[in-house]
């Protein structure tokens, strides 16, 4: 199935969805407000299910299944598609909240929540545009160095580890590479940590 049959799919099925709603036939003012909800909902569940995927269960499977060189060259396509879209879904989760809850009659429980999606709009747009270019720089450098060391082909980080104790511009790469992924995984834990709190306040409204 290719990529616009998917998608025609499933805007078929979210069709079906608001011709089924009780709101579709009612006042221009409630079909506003339902279409406000769906945006927030959907990208909301788009970016934390995305973040959860890609932080906790693809990137594992990938970094212990592919050669080091493979893995980095393939995350260096991901990670700025996978910010850009989580980035964006927040930002749309942004308007649609600040919409629905004004700041002067919104309670401290609202307002907190539109703190935490404005912190992970912040750290995704963090990662975007400051971290994951240096990262991937950091990246192509040391694959140069690991390719004159013949290195880099392996699954695992023991070939690299070996080298680096003898080779001192290798060990120095690999701790700025370290430092550099270290504070993107962070900004990237943390606007999983955001989302999660929006996430609890989200399930306390739902009545099931």
């Amino acid at each position: 199935m290719g990529w616009t049959t998917r998608f025609l799919a499933a805007v078929a099925f979210l069709a079906i969805g608001v011709v089924f709603s009780p709101e579709t036939f009612g006042s221009k003012s409630a079909k506003l407000t339902t279409f406000i909800k769906l945006a927030h909902l959907l990208c909301f569940s788009t970016a934390w299910g995305a973040a959860l995927w890609v932080t906790f269960i693809g990137g594992i499977i990938m970094f212990k299944n592919l050669p080091r060189h493979q893995f980095g060259n393939l995350q260096s396509k991901m990670f700025p598609a996978y910010f850009s879209m989580v980035g964006v879904c927040c930002a749309v989760s942004v308007a649609c909240f600040g919409y629905s809850h004004p700041w002067k009659s919104s309670s401290t429980a609202e307002k907190y929540q539109l703190g935490f999606l404005l912190s992970a709009f912040g750290f995704n747009l963090t990662n975007l545009f400051v971290f994951t270019p240096m990262t991937i720089e950091m990246m192509k450098q040391r694959h140069k160095v690991e390719r004159e060391s013949n290195i880099g082909e392996e699954v695992g980080w023991t070939k690299n580890q070996e080298v680096a104790k003898v080779n001192p511009k290798l060990a120095a790469m690999n701790k700025k590479f370290g430092m550099i992924h270290g504070l993107s995984s962070m900004a990237n834990i943390l606007s999983f940590g955001s989302l999660a709190m929006h996430s609890w306040y989200l399930a306390g409204k739902i009545d099931l």
